[in-house]
């Protein structure tokens, strides 16, 4: 049962992007271009998450176990690093070049874009390297 709720969750999201515009490049890349030709759309669906997140949250935070009674693992740190830092920029131009995250970019696939084959390989190959160099390179 837990296996269809999860599975019923994702598809229901994986909806969501497609029918937000969050798998569409060209859509991503109009909103993030702020110089040019920007469509606001998609600040709308932040928006429109952050809500739904906000609440989720603070639910989320007075409990000690999910509705399927699985442990809840919620970040216990606020603490901003340098990796932090890093890392969302790296993210950010990511998402600006590529018009892609990494959700909508797996849902997209499945979807059938090709361009976000190459996306997906270039983020699995990242995460390989990060994987095998971050440890080595911060010790």
């Amino acid at each position: 049962m837990k296996n269809i709720i999860t599975f019923s969750a994702g598809l229901i999201f994986g909806i969501g992007l497609i029918i937000s515009g969050m798998t569409n490049p060209a859509k991503v890349i109009g909103f993030l271009d702020l110089a040019g030709n920007w469509d606001p759309s998609l600040a709308f669906v932040m928006l429109g998450a952050i809500a739904v997140a906000f609440f989720a949250f603070r639910r989320a935070k007075a409990r000690s176990i999910t509705l399927l009674n699985e442990p809840i693992h919620l970040p216990a740190t606020t603490h901003i690093s340098k990796e932090l830092v890093i890392g969302s920029m790296l993210f950010g131009a990511g998402w600006a070049l590529a018009g892609f995250c990494p959700g909508p970019a797996i849902v997209a696939l499945g979807a059938g874009y090709q361009q976000a084959l190459i996306f997906v390989i270039a983020m699995l190959a990242g995460m390989m390297v990060h994987e095998h160099l971050y440890e080595k390179v911060m010790q």
